[in-house]
């Protein structure tokens, strides 16, 4: 998680062009930043479940083999198989038969070895098995290692240092039952936790001292040369050489009752009731939540592995948190994959359903209300690869993709009117939505209707993308279906018209219902922009004058100039006295019309009719950019560039790519308990934080979605989402816009 973005700044020719005079060209130099795409630590988690729900856990270690073992109710577990996004699970270890006859009850490393504690002594396997340092204490549970070989272990009540060159020594808490040791090598001190204090015990003079006292201690760790010490409440800092505490209680948390404490590579670590965190340089915290990260949320204990990984232990079992190095191509190249294997039903965009616990064997492929818009944005970004790289592999998925767009023309008897999906005869699911089903002309297919306005934009946009960068027979095929599209459209005086001969629900660009909503209702604006951009590309590949006149018309007589250009500040719920459709739509911020919006403005910018209305546009398009900042939107920051402008939150772009969670299950997710976040008061634009969180830490979502929803709760890990429009659209566009590097070393 958040890595220091690097980029530099390119001076790029930006070649303006106006559809109204073809012959005439103004380059002009402009000075853009552009993101170096070095490797960067990207996180991941290979999960490894409880073999059942009775088992309760305490520690967990790696040696210097990489091997892991778990402390555990039932003895020495350790991992089998398990990798990402395909869990593992734990077993008992039965590599050293005599160990699984032993009460283990703890184990620890030293020296990257395994060290065991049973009801009779401390012991090793590693060193020939030389280890073995017999104790007295035979509910023994909780121990460390010292230098040299030396040990202290308790059994909640007494205390015992083993040593093999040392006297042993026996002793006990004032008033206290023991929680933890901890060992510290820079005073050459144990530290032992208490329920309601901290001591040490000096190791040369077998002194044992109380240092502080508090109630309802629950961990500790040493960090920056202080203590750090755990409550349920928050945590606690000490000076370690005096025991005094400095400042207050900190529980400006992500959670606030803590289990867990370490110090792994100079970072404080910190487990909890709902899941781990560790605290940044920065003072913010990365925040371990939910099946995305951990089996469970309950933190038992945290270690560092040898192969700098991060061993968390829940009570459900091990995340074993992952670091790897790995550019934004590497990232493309691994979303590309995951798209291919299971994101593609028919050719189109899908998603991954019915999904058991995030078994993505156990799925099948959906169709959706809107299989039109997210292939449409997925094929835009294989286009944009295509342009960038001339892969092969990219021009098959466009040829793929293209030939489902195509169908959904075909397949309805409506002349140029999209369908929003099609299937096969007979599919179950069909029967959920009988009004919007329909049987085609082949007994083998039905198509879905009632074509959403969101559909069109979306089918213009990536149609356009096609015919600008496309030269082989994907361009005509392009633009054939632009034509198609919008010649229905204006045939039909501006709406969609559906199989019943009515428009649909959304499909309505006409004046009567556009100019019917108030100024400040977004219905007005959205529709405006997106039919005039329609327009423009329509008129740009085919030349035919009616689509240009058209356009015209509706800006210089019936206001739609006026309409997009309004204010994004000044969109707002409608008046009391304005009518019942007016006031659904415009009861808080749409998110959906941002996607209409941005990926309209590719046909808005690009193929404006002349330099004046392309000045007004860039105009618009930067207005919404300003609103849309805290949401930190890589597509939406990384679509801005295309105006040319050198400001477009290029790091915030950056940082959306890289921060995305390579897990695009649908896991619960919760942040509304959250001590460490700024909360604001109820809004229209729905914001309910001063920051945005990060992507891996907020429901995984589409850029349809409010990037600050907080929580997700029902069908944990039921369905995956496809990266094809996510986030594979971004960053190839990104690529094809000169803003994102191709990778470097």
């Amino acid at each position: 998680m958040r890595n220091i973005y690097q980029y530099g700044y390119w001076v790029i020719s930006l070649l303006f062009f106006s559809c109204s005079s073809p012959k005439k060209e103004q380059v002009s130099e402009v000075i853009i930043p552009v993101y170096k795409d070095v490797p960067y630590k990207q996180d991941f988690v290979i999960k490894y479940n409880a073999p059942n729900d009775e088992v309760s856990f305490s520690r967990v270690f790696m040696d210097r083999n990489k091997v892991i073992q778990v402390a555990s109710s039932e003895g020495i577990l350790r991992t089998h198989d398990g990798q990402f996004l395909y869990p593992g699970s734990l077993l008992l270890d039965k590599t050293y038969r005599p160990l699984v006859d032993k009460e283990v009850k703890s184990i620890t490393d030293y020296k990257h070895q395994f060290v065991y504690l049973d009801d009779k002594a401390v012991f090793s396997n590693a060193w020939a098995g030389n280890l073995y340092l017999k104790h007295n204490l035979t509910n023994a549970f909780t121990f460390d290692a010292g230098n040299d070989f030396e040990f202290l272990i308790s059994d909640g009540t007494s205390l015992q240092f083993l040593s093999k060159t040392k006297a042993p020594w026996m002793g006990k808490l004032s008033n206290d039952l023991v929680q933890d040791i901890l060992f510290d090598d820079t005073s050459n001190n144990f530290w032992i936790l208490g329920e309601k204090s901290i001591s040490s015990f000096n190791t040369t003079t077998s002194e044992l001292k109380t240092l502080y006292q508090e109630d309802n201690l629950t961990a500790f760790t040493f960090y920056d040369s202080k203590l750090i010490v755990g409550t349920n409440a928050g945590y606690l800092t000490l000076d370690s050489s005096t025991g005094k505490k400095i400042g207050s209680l900190n529980n400006k948390l992500p959670h606030d009752e803590i289990t867990a404490l370490t110090t792994i590579d100079g970072e404080l670590w910190f487990g909890s009731k709902k899941g781990a965190f560790k605290l940044r340089k920065d003072g913010k915290y990365d925040y371990y939540y939910g099946k995305r990260w951990l089996p469970g949320n309950t933190i038992k204990h945290i270690s560092k592995g040898t192969d700098d990984s991060v061993l968390i232990l829940t009570d459900k079992g091990l995340g074993q948190l992952v670091f790897k190095e790995m550019t934004l191509s590497d990232k493309a190249q691994f979303y590309e994959k995951q798209v291919r294997d299971r994101h593609i039903r028919l050719g189109f965009n899908a998603s991954l359903v019915d999904i058991e616990n995030g078994n993505f064997d156990s799925g099948r492929l959906s169709d959706s209300d809107n299989d039109g818009l997210w292939t449409t944005m997925y094929l835009a970004g294989e286009v944009f690869r295509y342009a960038v790289t001339k892969s092969d592999d990219a021009l098959q998925n466009c040829m793929e993709s293209m030939d489902a767009m195509e169908k959904l023309y075909r397949i309805n008897p409506v002349p140029g009117f999209p369908s929003r999906s099609y299937e096969r005869s007979g599919y179950i699911e069909k029967l959920h939505d009988p009004d919007r089903w329909h049987n085609s002309n082949d007994p083998e297919w039905d198509w879905k209707g009632t074509t959403s306005s969101d559909e069109a934009i979306g089918h213009i946009f990536a149609f356009g993308v096609m015919a600008e960068l496309m030269e082989n027979e994907l361009k005509d095929r392009a633009i054939t279906l632009i034509d198609t599209l919008m010649n229905h459209v204006v045939s039909n005086d501006l709406y969609m018209i559906d199989y019943d001969g009515k428009p649909t629900t959304w499909g309505r660009w006409n004046p009567e219902y556009v100019n019917a909503r108030p100024k400040m209702v977004g219905d007005r604006k959205i529709n405006s922009s997106n039919i005039i951009a329609m327009l423009q590309t329509a008129y740009h590949f085919t030349k035919k004058e009616k689509y240009k006149e058209t356009a015209f018309d509706l800006m210089e007589n019936h206001g739609y100039l006026e309409n997009l250009m309004y204010p994004m500040k000044d969109v707002a719920m409608a008046p009391d006295d304005a009518d019942d459709w007016s006031k659904m739509l415009s009861e808080s911020w749409n998110h959906s019309d941002d996607e209409m919006y941005f990926v309209g403005y590719w046909g808005l910018y690009n193929y404006a009719f002349n330099d004046s209305l392309k000045t007004k546009f860039k105009d618009a398009i930067i207005d919404h950019w300003q609103i849309e900042r805290p949401e930190k939107e890589g597509a939406w920051n990384i679509m801005t560039a295309l105006t040319g402008t050198p400001e477009f939150d290029l790091d915030e772009a950056a940082w959306y790519l890289r921060e995305h969670p390579m897990d695009m299950v649908t896991w619960d997710i919760a942040n509304s308990h959250r001590k460490d976040i700024q909360f604001i008061e109820p809004n229209f634009r729905e914001q309910t934080l001063t920051e945005v969180l990060p992507p891996d830490e907020r429901p995984v979502q589409r850029h349809n979605g409010n990037m600050f929803r907080l929580d997700k709760v029902g069908g944990d890990g039921n369905q995956e989402y496809s990266a094809g429009d996510i986030w594979l659209l971004p960053y190839w566009m990104g690529r094809y816009l000169g803003v994102i590097s191709e990778p470097q070393q």
